[in-house]
């Protein structure tokens, strides 16, 4: 693992939980910028340190460290969809610049477009004219393939598979290696079970499990499983 050098400008890591964690390790291994701290909404974490990095408060200090001190980037390490993006909305208002984190093992073709707020972990796969929204969690050893569309604020969990073409709506999930065959589309705020074997469109809300997929909720009822 590389270690950053005390020049590198600062970044905030927002959220201090199991995913700021592995954020840190990104960041850390990636040597772009230099960790100032977390900020996390629990109190009781105010004061401690993470991995030898402290946690600086909630958002509430963050009026008082750009007093202190002007060039913060930061990048909302929380794997919730919602919460993720919530945060990235405040962060922004407060004048700090969102910035992406990418494991330097991660392939992100120098034709694909990745967003702002993105986290593309260890071992994932961007391929060619891939676009990324903004604030996308790509986890460990996902693969988006050529041409993809992901939408803002969507989680690919650890070993997901989306097929050429695929288009992703925003705040979308899809469940620890679940695969989507080519030229799909899964809906807005859609989740895809684990494991899970995507043949159709997903429409927006619904929740797919199994192999072949299957609609177990829609966005306005329970379904029973065939």
């Amino acid at each position: 693992m590389q270690t950053a050098t005390p020049n590198l400008p600062e970044i905030l890591i927002v959220g201090a939980g199991g995913h700021g964690r592995v954020v840190l390790e990104i960041i850390q291994a990636a040597a772009q910028f230099r960790p100032a701290g977390f900020i996390d909404a629990d109190a009781g974490l105010a004061g401690t340190t993470i991995a030898g990095v402290p946690v600086l408060g909630s958002l509430n200090v963050l009026p008082r460290l750009l007093q202190q001190r002007k060039g913060f980037r930061a990048v909302i390490a929380i794997g919730d969809n919602r919460i993720r993006r919530t945060y990235a909305a405040k962060v922004a208002a407060a004048g700090i610049e969102l910035v992406s984190a990418v494991h330097p093992s991660a392939i992100v073709s120098p034709s694909a477009t990745v967003g702002r707020n993105v986290v593309i972990a260890a071992g994932a796969i961007i391929a060619t004219e891939a676009v990324i929204g903004d604030s996308v969690l790509v986890n460990t050893g996902a693969i988006v393939d050529h041409e993809c569309h992901v939408g803002d604020g969507v989680h690919i969990c650890p070993g997901a598979k989306l097929a050429g073409r695929v288009t992703v709506g925003a705040g979308a999930f899809i469940g620890l290696g679940a695969t989507v065959i080519q030229c799909l589309e899964i809906g807005a705020e859609a989740i895809v079970g684990a494991g899970a074997v995507v043949i159709h469109d997903v429409e927006p809300g619904a929740t797919v499990v199994g192999v072949p997929a299957r609609i177990i909720r829609s966005q306005d009822r329970i379904l029973l499983p065939a």
